[in-house]
């Protein structure tokens, strides 16, 4: 997104020049030629950087810069002056100016600071998504025709601003997939905010959501910036949305149809520009019907429904998966970790009930508790030995032995944790005479 400044000067010359500046390194700006004309274009404007005069006719600066604070925190404010000195200075600062220049300037300093605000405010975007997205982004794994069916849906709409709507079993990757659409889009450099809506009281949500004013509340002993404030010009994800109170229903609607928030003790409502995407294991749809959801509120959330399929319905993509999140626990232990032919069979058997993230736990668990980075399939629990369909026996008589002599290792090994000396003796044989059947079966 190409950076919006706004530049407010009642001199004529003052303000055209530095416009003009300005405009030729490819930013967007406005002008205003006092403080009330620009507290009108910043009502209905986002604005990066603002860049006033200190004295004006009407409105000056420092009445602008305190309703600036009020309406968008997140834009920095640059003074300027003729008639400044080193007080005049300080106390601007204390006021929450990010900067302040005397006139007459150079205009390359002036650019200078510019740049390092506009970069500042980039290391802070960063700063909230990886604070509230829980750290660094996590690919999206999945070859098979419903994985890519997604893939291709979040291409689509991540160019958009249009709500959407996640649903899938829990463990299924709603989040990733939400991410996935904020950073292919436009504002993949602003903030990018999650807020789970089921993990926070109820009597705490709004505040979390909207933020509140000194006083507000008993122990809101100063104010706080809400998530919608925290994500503004970037995205928020409400995570788990199907379990909001109906009470706060209502007040989600009317920031979305209205784009502005109010904050708990506040009186004057805040204008966001934010892209709301919400995910949900619940069917809201039945939620409308047994009444625990306002129907207006669905229907304006699923702009876009977009549904993520569980593991057991792509089992095609389990072997990809497995190899992804086993290389991942490998580098952690410093090891090359490899399934055999039968725990690849074993695991792609498995229905998954906590899908994604029930492979991964497992696969983590296994990494940790396996004897050897060689993975066997005695190494897995037993629900995913027991899930694998029984095989046909082979025709060939000299096939069938070998298929009973390789399936009495197997046990063995099971039977002894991988000991080779205690299955050797199970099976009345050499620990070499093991080792030598277990090579020419690749166990």
């Amino acid at each position: 997104m190409v950076p919006r400044i706004l530049v407010v000067e009642d001199e004529e010359i003052m303000r055209v020049t530095v416009v003009d500046h300005l405009r030729s390194l490819g930013w967007l700006v406005n002008e205003a030629a006092n403080g009330t004309a620009a507290l009108e274009q910043i009502k209905s404007n986002r604005y990066e950087v603002v860049l006033s005069d200190i004295r004006m006719p009407g409105m000056d600066g420092e009445t602008l810069l305190g309703e600036l604070k009020r309406l968008t925190p997140g834009t920095e404010v640059v003074l300027m002056t003729a008639y400044g000195s080193s007080d005049n200075a300080v106390d601007c600062l204390k006021k929450g100016a990010a900067d302040y220049i005397l006139k007459p300037f150079d205009l390359e300093d002036l650019t200078f600071r510019v740049k390092r605000l506009l970069e500042l405010q980039a290391v802070k975007a960063r700063c909230v998504s990886l604070e509230h997205c829980g750290g660094a982004r996590r690919p999206l794994i999945g070859s098979g025709p419903a994985m890519q069916k997604v893939l291709s849906l979040i291409s689509q709409v991540a160019g958009t601003d249009a709500t959407v709507l996640i649903q899938g079993e829990s463990g299924t990757g709603k989040e990733l997939v939400a991410a996935a659409i904020h950073f292919e889009s436009p504002r993949a450099s602003k903030p990018y905010v999650r807020i789970n809506c089921a993990a926070i009281p109820p009597g705490l949500l709004e505040s979390e959501l909207f933020g509140h004013e000194k006083g507000a509340f008993t122990g809101a002993e100063r104010a706080q910036t809400g998530k919608f404030e925290l994500a503004d010009q970037g995205t928020i994800l409400l995570d788990e949305i199907g379990d909001m109170p109906m009470d706060l229903q209502v007040k989600l609607l009317r920031v979305l149809q209205e784009r502005e928030i109010e904050r708990l003790g506040g009186r004057q409502p805040v204008p966001i520009d934010v892209r709301v995407l919400c995910a949900t294991a619940k069917n809201l749809e039945a939620e409308v019907r047994a009444g625990n959801f306002r129907e207006d509120l669905f229907y304006r959330l699923r702009v876009i429904p977009l549904e993520i399929p569980p593991l057991r319905q792509r089992l095609e993509d389990i072997p990809v998966l497995a190899d992804f999140f086993l290389n991942e626990f490998g580098r952690e232990r410093g090891l090359t970790f490899e399934l055999s032919t039968e725990a690849r069979q074993a695991l792609e058997g498995y229905s998954y009930p906590g899908n994604v993230r029930e492979l991964r736990n497992l696969l983590e668990r296994i990494s940790v508790l396996a004897p050897a980075p060689k993975i066997q399939v005695w190494d897995l629990p037993v629900e995913l030995r027991s899930s694998q369909p029984p095989e046909e026996p082979p025709d060939n008589l000299a096939a069938a032995v070998a298929e009973t002599e390789k399936k009495c290792i197997l046990r063995a090994l099971q039977k002894t944790g991988g000991s080779k000396t205690e299955a050797a003796g199970l099976l009345g044989i050499s620990r070499k005479n093991l080792w030598e059947k277990m090579k020419h079966y690749q166990l």
